[in-house]
Parts: C-alpha cells; structure tokens; sequence
C-alpha cells in the first residue's frame, strides 16, 4: 500500500508556507546613498540619519591622529535600526551607502552595492552641498543628478517597470502633499474620498526630469558658515562677502536657483549645520518619510498613510535651517523671496546645459554671474606640503662642492703653509714670541686675568724672551778662526738666520711692525754692524806683519781643527761662554 500512496509535496508545501510568513514578518530595509565631494559634510549627514551621537572610537582616534585612510573608503557602509517612539519595537532598517568624491572610479562601484533592480523601489538620494564653496552648488547638483540618472538608464524591462511606478508614486506625494497647520498637529489624510476626483496638476516646471522616481534630497550643509565672516573653513566664503556687498541678496538668489532646479526633479531642499542639531532631526524625519512612501493609489481612492509622517512645516525664515519639503514648492512661492528672479530663465537655462553637456553657457555659466567661480578651493587655500629630502642624498649631492673648499676643514688653520716664508699668526702653534703678546685676544685675556698695566707686562715678557734667544744664539756660534769669539753683530746675524730672532726666514711668527731686534736696533743696523766689522778685521790682517806661509797654512789648519773640535765637543753653559768673550776681549785689547 505504501507503493500505491503518491508522493506528497509537503516540503514544498512547507517552504512556501515559512517563506511568506517569513516575509511578511520581516522588517522592511530601506536604502540611503548619499553623494557629496570630500569634506562637504557627508559623514554628519550620516551620523544623524543612523542616530549616531559620535563617531565610533577607532575613527575619533584615527581623526586625532591624522589618518583618515582608516576609515575613508571607496564606498562606504553602515547601517542601524530604526525604533519606534518607545524605543521597544524594529521598525526598519537603514543601510547607508557614501562615496567620497564624484570620481568616476568611486561612482563605478555603487551599482555593484546597490543594484537598481533591487534597489531603486526602496532608496533615496542625498546630495550634500558646501556653503563654505557656494560657487561650486550648480556645477556640483549637475554632476550628481547626471550620475543618477545614468544609474537608471539600462533598458532592461523589468527596470522600466520599477521606473514607471517610482514615477507615480513621487507624483502622487507631490500632487497630495498637505501643509500641516503647525508642526504639533497630525498631518492630514490629504483630499479624502471627496478630494481624489479633483486633484489639480502639477505646475510649470515641476517634476519634468527624474526618470527613475527616486526621491532626491538636496541638503546645504555648514548653513552656519553663511553669516560668519571670521577666516578658517570658510576662508573662500569669506572672500566672496568682501568682493560685493549685499550678501544677503545674494544668498537669497542661490536659495532660488536651487529651488527651481530642485523642482524639476521633484526633490526636496534642506539647510543644515552642526550648530543646530534640530535641522539634522528634521532632515532624518523627512527622509524617513520619503523612503517608506506608499505606493499610488488606485483612482477614486485615498493615499495610503504614511508610516512615519513629517510633521514639520516649511521654513523660509531661519536662514540657517531653510526646510522646502517636495510637493510644497512653485515657481510663484520662489519669486516671492526676491523681485526679479526669473524662474523660466533659469529652467531654460538648466535644460541647455543638459543638452549642450554643460558646455556651451547654460545655467552653470549663468551661475558665475551671480556667484563669482572661485578658482582657489580650500585644498588650494592650505600652504603647500614641503618636502625634505633625506639628509644623506643632501650630503652626497654636495659632497664635491664641499670637499672642494678648503676653508670648510677647521683643522686648516693649524696647518703650516706651503712656503716656509710665509707665516700667519692663527697657525702658529708653540711657544709664543714677544710679538705674539701684542695680539687682541691676549691683551684682553691678561686685563681680564689680572687688571695689570697690559704695557708693562708686554716689555717685561718682550724683554726676558729677547735674552733667551740670545743666549741661545751664543751658544751656537764657533769660534773665530784665531780662537777669539764672534762678536755681538756676529751672534745677532747668526741668531737671524737660526730663526732665534722674530724676523729671521725661520722664525716662527713675523715680527709686528714698529718691533725692533737684538740691543734695540733694527735689522738693518745689525747687518751693516756685522760687514764692518768684517771690514775692519780685513784691513788689520792685511797691514800687520805676518808670519811664513808655513805657519800660516799651520794656523788654518789648526784653526779648521779648532772648529772641529768645538762642533763634536758638548755644548757649554752660557757662563762658561761668557768667561770666554771675556777673555777674547783682553787678549785683543792687549
């Protein structure tokens, strides 16, 4: 019998079953992505959206430190929770995708994370906008709606469907939107069963782009920069205010450009600044409500109720916290901020931009007449990152050049010159002669030393070094060749050619000038002293009689032996030297 009982399906049956009330038990998942260049305020944005207080610690410690690529990524996700008012029960939940700049590389990754088969009936678009860079607002909302609708742009047919109805239900939010009396007050359910019959179409220049449906929100972020003139972040802001005057209008004007420009895509208008947190709560109300959007309606039928209604009503007033909320706004409301304002204009203007792909004047070359470009961004504004080469390639790229140079070795200056005749003062390395006491540096180290007459102390040092060297000089000089000493200008020449002397070729220092030399008188007198001398010792050998050429060939010889003698001899003490001069002169006196 069990051969005969088919076979039932109760595992399929079972799946099936799990499968829908999983689903209709699950918590439904919404998307964010949020576009925006680099340090426009992106992660603020997120971190109210996903009700962070702070970033976590591993980011607060990388900002401290200067590494932002910790946590700076291609494409960058998180996610969290959305509670009810109790804080008990998971309503949603929020996944929020960033990118860090409008590089196409970074732009290239996003369908690879949020694909739009998937993704488009349950995501919404943030732009983020720098009031501290006015002037980049237009050029920057045609980059990101440009790259919106290329994410939607595939012909697919199941695509085009999620489009069609993306479509209708943004123009049904549009077409029911109902101000709320006051921002305590309920929304109203708009229009009822007696007002769907009647409801009115959208107006000029509403809703004429968007493909896709998707909601749009445009969020100015650092609102609070635009009535502060001090310099910092918003140095260029700074510089704008003081080329023209009237910054008020001018503020004014691009709240209206971006209005009307908004409107063609049915996107929201948000002003929000870390200085008021109530225009973050806000901007995360509003997108909660635009992401858990009811699906339209079928005709004769009221909308659906929204799952988290916003409450808030449109703010114009409070410059800092502007609020235009989608399906509230109209070119007549914008002209009303500013007399003058041409709404055609400017959506003439933006459609010949999207045709012309921005390059032949359209709305950005409009844009720059209101807002001067500035060419300096921020980045632009810092000083420039200096360099350093590594300190060895530094030394080996001027190694030539200062191997080269002969005055870079201190240790030069104690080096003897290559000609002996040549001395300088600061190589002299010794004892010091009697000139070296003239020299500054030791005048004032011996006033310092001893506060004593400088002078005194010169002549008496001077003096006791000139009798040393003469002594010196005596004991080297040979006798003469009849046995008698040289005399003083014989001594004075000798000790000149020694070196013994200041002056001579071998001293150690050159003489300053004015300085004199053995017995007080001058080189020249010594030398004319020594030549008469010899003179005079020439004329008496000639006139006295001399002796045979026996003995005197004897007394040459003896003479030469004499000098011998005296050299190999050790050297006597300078009284012994004296007694001898003392006698040399006796004998020749008598």
């Amino acid at each position: 019998m069990e051969e005969d009982r088919p076979a039932s399906p109760e595992q399929h049956l079972w799946s099936s079953i799990l499968d829908s009330v999983s689903s209709s038990r699950a918590i439904p998942s919404k998307n964010v992505i949020i576009l925006g260049e680099p340090s426009s305020g992106k992660s603020t944005i997120a971190n109210a959206l996903l009700q962070k207080s702070s970033v976590d610690k591993q980011r607060e410690l990388a900002t401290k430190q200067g590494d932002r690529s910790a946590y700076d990524f291609a494409v960058g996700y998180e996610w969290a929770d959305v509670k009810d008012e109790a804080e008990e029960d998971t309503l949603a939940r929020l996944s929020v995708f960033t990118v860090p700049s409008s590089n196409p590389a970074h732009l290239a990754l996003l369908p690879h994370f949020v694909p739009p088969k998937t993704a488009l009936p349950h995501s919404a678009i943030v732009i983020v906008l720098d009031w501290t860079r006015p002037w980049t607002f237009v050029e920057q909302l045609y980059t990101w709606l440009a790259w919106v609708e290329k994410w939607t742009s595939e012909s697919d047919r199941e695509l085009q469907v999620l489009k069609e109805e993306g479509r209708e239900r943004l123009q049904s939010h549009l077409q029911h939107y109902a101000e709320p009396a006051s921002n305590a007050e309920p929304l109203p359910l708009p229009g009822g069963t007696s007002l769907s019959s009647t409801l009115l179409p959208l107006s000029q220049g509403v809703f004429t782009h968007n493909s896709s449906g998707v909601p749009i929100i445009v969020v100015c972020a650092k609102a609070d920069m635009i009535d502060q003139n001090q310099a910092g972040p918003g140095m260029g802001l700074s510089l704008l205010k003081a080329k023209g005057g009237e910054w008020e209008e001018r503020t004014d004007t691009i709240m209206q450009i971006l209005r009307t420009i908004c409107l063609k895509y049915g996107a929201s208008l948000f002003y929000t600044s870390m200085s008021q947190p109530v225009s973050l709560t806000q901007l995360r109300a509003y997108t909660l409500h635009v992401l858990f959007m009811p699906p339209a309606p079928p005709p004769d039928t009221p909308p659906l109720k929204y799952l988290f209604p916003f409450r808030q009503r449109p703010n114009l007033l409070d410059r800092d916290r502007i609020a235009v909320p989608s399906g509230w706004d109209s070119w007549g409301k914008v002209g009303v901020v500013r007399e003058g304002f041409d709404c055609s204009r400017w959506s003439e203007a933006w459609e010949n931009d999207l045709e012309n792909d921005g390059s032949n004047g359209g709305a950005k070359a409009l844009y720059r007449t209101v807002v001067e470009a500035e060419d300096t961004d921020k980045a632009s504004m810092l000083p420039a990152l200096i360099t350093t080469e590594p300190e060895q390639t530094f030394l080996a790229k001027h190694y030539e050049t200062l191997s080269k140079d002969p005055g870079r070795d201190p240790r030069a200056t104690f080096r003897q010159p290559a000609n002996p005749g040549e001395h300088s003062m600061a190589g002299v390395v010794g004892p010091m002669g009697s000139s070296s006491f003239n020299l500054p540096a030791v005048e004032k180290a011996l006033i310092q030393m001893e506060g004593e007459d400088v002078g005194s102390k010169l002549a008496r040092l001077g003096s006791t070094t000139t009798a040393r060297r003469d002594t010196r000089a005596t004991n080297l000089l040979p006798n003469q060749p009849n046995g008698i000493p040289a005399g003083a200008g014989a001594r004075q020449a000798l000790a000149t050619q020694l070196g013994l002397v200041p002056g001579g070729p071998n001293s150690p220092a050159t003489p300053l000038p004015g300085s004199t030399g053995f017995g007080g008188k001058s080189q020249q007198e010594i030398l004319k002293g020594f030549f008469d001398d010899l003179l005079k010792r020439s004329a008496g050998a000639s006139s006295a009689p001399g002796p045979s050429a026996a003995p005197a060939s004897n007394t040459a010889t003896a003479t030469t032996t004499s000098v011998a003698a005296s050299a190999s001899q050790p050297r006597q003490p300078a009284a012994t030297s004296a007694e001898s001069d003392a006698d040399g002169d006796e004998a020749e006196d008598s």
